[in-house]
């Protein structure tokens, strides 16, 4: 394992999510405290082919690092050939298998949470990559089955392949996002296996971290749709106090968006509608602001209008 990646003191990684954590969110949540970043889902298939679209996936801020990338993969040969392609990239620490998608799409093509049914495959599919991979960590994403939990064999038989660290989100692939997040069924899976365990699942707060460290004895946490809206979460896992002034929100969004702009040019205007909706929730004066804002095109009036409600915003 790469020694950039260190369990002294527990690990805080951002989930990947699709449509989310794309560079400009990762290189924010960096910036203010995230120890790993993991990419978008990438799909095996689409990088063996040389999709284009995939490969601007794989961009990293410079300030991601280490740096994750995680692919799906039904097959270890499909899977084989897309660790070629990854080798042949720069600044790449860690290849991560997803086991956990529980999409349709995803599953459909017995890629995902579909692996959890047939450990042979996943098996197989870790060990094709662990072959050919010259990337320092390999990582595995499960969940704790696909109808039924039997969470302790799968991370058996992960760990057995060689892999670094596993990242267990604490739901069967039936439970969807819904379902309770079983916090027991994780700590069961730390107990068993001899290799690092990141908890996720509905960490949305740092109490919550705090909580799920605890009661799992996990080794770290890896938050996805916790930190959207509020990816200084991890500013406050790594200070250790839940305290965050208004003045520092503000610096946080403002790079967000200013990193946006730069990774997306005119576009990413449009696409900051979504995170404005769910920074401003709570704030004084929110619903007009989001209604003004749906209207605007314009890169510096956008960022006028950001910058005047956060700096001076007040909280309803």
């Amino acid at each position: 394992m790469t020694d950039k990646i260190s369990f002294d003191k527990p690990l805080y990684v951002l989930a990947p999510l699709a449509g989310f954590t794309d560079l400009p969110f990762r290189s924010v949540v960096k910036k203010f405290g995230a120890d790993l970043t993991v990419s978008e889902m990438i799909s095996s298939n689409a990088l063996s082919h040389g999709s284009q679209k995939t490969f601007k996936m794989l961009e990293k801020s410079v300030l991601e690092d280490p740096y994750s990338v995680q692919i799906s993969a039904s097959d270890a040969d499909v899977a084989r050939q897309a660790v070629e392609v990854l080798n042949g990239e720069e600044g790449i620490d860690v290849i991560d298998l997803n086991c956990g998608c529980p999409v349709p799409k995803v599953f459909g093509h017995g890629s995902g949470s579909a692996l959890l049914d047939d450990l042979p495959r996943l098996t197989s599919i870790l060990r094709a990559i662990k072959e050919t991979s010259n990337k320092s960590t390999l990582t595995a994403k499960i969940r704790l089955g696909v109808n039924e939990k039997n969470h302790v064999q799968i991370a058996q038989e992960i760990e057995a392949t060689g892999v670094d660290f596993i990242a267990v989100h604490g739901r069967t692939r039936a439970g969807k996002f819904k379902a309770p997040v079983d916090y027991d069924a994780i700590a069961e899976i730390k107990a068993a296996v001899n290799i690092p365990v990141i908890a996720n699942g509905d960490i949305d707060s740092f109490e919550k971290a705090q909580w799920v460290l605890e009661h799992t004895k996990a080794d770290g946490v890896m938050i996805g749709r916790g930190a959207v809206g509020a990816p200084w979460i991890f500013h406050q896992l790594k200070s250790g106090s839940a305290e965050i002034s208004l003045d520092l929100k503000h610096e946080i969004i403002m790079e967000h968006y200013d990193k946006m702009i730069e990774f997306y040019g005119p576009r990413g205007v449009a696409m900051f509608r979504k995170h404005t909706h769910t920074y401003s929730k709570g704030y004084l004066g929110a619903s007009a602001m989001r209604d003004r804002v749906n209207r605007i095109d314009d890169m510096d009036e956008y960022r006028k209008i950001l910058n005047d409600f956060f700096g001076n915003g007040a909280l309803a």
